[in-house]
């Protein structure tokens, strides 16, 4: 059966364009009739008592889930086995570069910065094995395209750039990239909505996902919550929390749908309202609670 999912680590708390976004996921699920699936990503840094605090503020907002809540942390041997099954098909290679190297290394035209430029690619054996006595090597995916199509709901048809991504770290900490898509797979979760921060990403993962036999999902990438000062929105501007901002009296429910366009005081009843194709697809602005009302609050359109 198909589902839809959301997919938080466990960093910190929620804030208010997290909540925006797991609400949006939650909707694009319940309206096509799928599955809505809770995972903790949680494979890399881990806030004590921050999974609970945002199961509590995702329940508290309305939301539920079905079945059990899987976390990464548990599913380790999946990713083993989908490395194993990608090296047995030469497409897994060691990698000793370093970020800065990386970020220094030339690359070719019209590549985005921060991409792989293959440096490790075709190191003898030699090379591989002075290499590995200065640090440990993480794991890179072989790819044999530059781009890959996906298909978003917001965006339409994206092409974007491919690249050697990183399968494995050299701390053999399994990379998001593998584990997002060896996941979705497992889980059923054909339907993916999230931050269109993650759209340039999302090309490689559907790219990953053929390799290992399984069909891409359906994406939607939905606009970012911004501060003020148009920057992407995060815990130290403040109240931006569930209970930061309850505590001043603002209904966050209310916040979010009124920055939907959607009508109704539970999620169930913005189901009625939802239209993906009337989403706003600017950023939206978030108000500081003490420009907000303490009866409704209200934010910007951005």
């Amino acid at each position: 059966m198909s589902a839809g999912r959301f997919a938080p680590s466990p960093s910190g708390d929620l804030h208010v364009g997290n909540l925006r976004t797991a609400l949006l996921a939650w909707l694009f699920a319940r309206s096509t009739g799928r599955r809505f699936l809770m995972r903790v990503e949680d494979l890399d840094r881990v806030r004590p008592g921050a999974e609970q605090q945002q199961l509590d503020d995702l329940r508290a907002l309305g939301l539920d889930w079905d079945g059990e809540i899987v976390r990464q942390s548990e599913r380790q041997s999946m990713y083993a086995d989908a490395i194993d099954l990608l090296a047995a098909a030469g497409r897994v290679y060691p990698c000793f570069c370093t970020r800065r190297e990386i970020r220094d290394a030339p690359s070719a035209p019209h590549t985005p910065p921060g991409s792989y430029p293959g440096t490790c690619r075709d190191l003898t054996d030699a090379e591989r094995s002075t290499r590995s006595a200065e640090r440990p090597a993480a794991l890179r995916l072989r790819t044999d395209v530059d781009q890959w199509t996906i298909t978003d709901a917001v965006y339409g048809s994206f092409t974007g750039t491919v690249d050697d991504v990183v399968l494995r770290r050299n701390d053999g900490v399994p990379a998001y990239n593998l584990a997002v898509v060896v996941d979705d797979a497992a889980q059923g979760v054909d339907q993916v909505v999230r931050g269109d921060d993650l759209l340039t990403s999302a090309p490689r993962q559907a790219y990953l996902a053929t390799l290992l036999g399984h069909e891409p999902p359906t994406y939607a990438h939905v606009a970012l919550a911004l501060n003020a000062s148009g920057q992407r929105l995060a815990k130290r501007d403040g109240a931006v929390t569930r209970t930061r901002l309850e505590a001043r009296g603002v209904s966050v429910l209310a916040l979010i749908a009124d920055s939907l366009g959607l009508v109704g005081t539970t999620p169930a009843e913005l189901l009625s309202t939802f239209d993906p194709d009337r989403l706003p697809r600017e950023p939206w602005t978030f108000i500081p609670p003490a420009q907000l009302s303490r009866r409704g609050a209200r934010g910007s359109g951005g």
